[in-house]
């Protein structure tokens, strides 16, 4: 797919530059623009394990962002599409997908939609699939639940990063590798086979808990509450594709509330069906929006 390197929209001429990490005070006032939590910090951890490009006018500011993130040799997410609010009318996001396209040409694309953005991926060719429920809020209150997880060991990684490739049928140890020193975990330790886990780390207003990978939300929902316990009176984010039964009363009940959903959508996918369902373990929780 043929995309050019500078566009005239409106009145704006665009340039196109790959992001670095000096880029990061600028993205992070993007993002800010239309109301995304990202910290610099959440920033510099896409940027870790991403490729992407910023939209820039003539004075160099950027005014837009997309990125695209390897997950093994034949996938990719896609995130962190953004354009300024005054560009979103004219056709910024699909100039800045296109060059996303023509970089992930032959993998499997997966990304979450937000609803401003979901007709302009449905033009692109991708299919909606699941969707994501945002559950966020102060956790002020710890609902009853089971307490078979224990705490997550320097012992318990390799583990952890198999049960999650099994569980997405796609190979995350590269961002584990970057997760594990800024998160706390839980694991379900079977007879010291590990059969779940759950990870919290900092993220935009306070915490997120994800990735969460679990045989039954009875696990799911044991593996989250130490991190409710941990951090009750503080501020949680837990993404999941779970609509409604005991995960989603757990997360209600403990002031983790439903505030928004954005769909899950793919291209180049084949049965992407596959993707939830032919794997034992669930993925109850999502490490974020654009690593899915």
């Amino acid at each position: 797919m043929q995309a050019e390197a500078s566009i005239l929209l409106d009145t704006y001429e665009l340039t196109l530059s790959p992001i670095t990490f000096d880029d990061v005070p600028r993205l992070h006032e993007l993002s800010i623009g239309v109301n995304w939590p990202h910290r610099p910090h959440d920033w510099e951890l896409l940027l870790s394990v991403g490729h992407g490009f910023a939209a820039r006018d003539e004075i160099g500011r950027i005014v837009g962002s997309a990125m695209w993130f390897p997950m093994g040799p034949g996938r990719a997410t896609i995130g962190m599409v953004i354009t300024s609010p005054r560009l979103q009318e004219n056709g910024a996001g699909r100039w800045l997908m296109k060059h996303v396209l023509a970089q992930t040409k032959g993998r499997e694309k997966v990304l979450n939609a937000t609803k401003p953005a979901y007709r302009l991926y449905l033009s692109l060719g991708f299919a909606p699939l699941k969707t994501v429920f945002q559950h966020n809020g102060v956790a002020h209150h710890v609902p009853d639940g089971p307490d078979h997880a224990r705490p997550m060991t320097e012992d318990d990684r390799a583990a952890i990063c198999r049960l999650d490739s099994l569980a997405q049928a796609a190979d995350r140890s590269h961002i584990f590798d970057l997760l594990f020193p800024v998160s706390q975990g839980t694991v379900i330790d079977r007879n010291g086979t590990i059969e779940g886990f759950a990870l919290c780390r900092e993220f935009g207003r306070g915490r997120v808990i994800g990735p969460v990978v679990a045989a039954s939300e009875e696990d799911a929902i044991a593996l989250i509450r130490p991190h409710v316990i941990a951090h009750k009176d503080s501020f949680l984010r837990m993404d999941t594709r779970e609509a409604g039964g005991r995960l989603s009363s757990f997360l209600n009940d403990a002031g983790i509330a439903l505030y928004d959903t954005v769909t899950t959508m793919t291209l180049d996918c084949g049965d992407p069906q596959t993707m939830f369902s032919s794997s034992p373990y669930t993925v109850y929780g999502l490490v974020n929006q654009a690593l899915g």
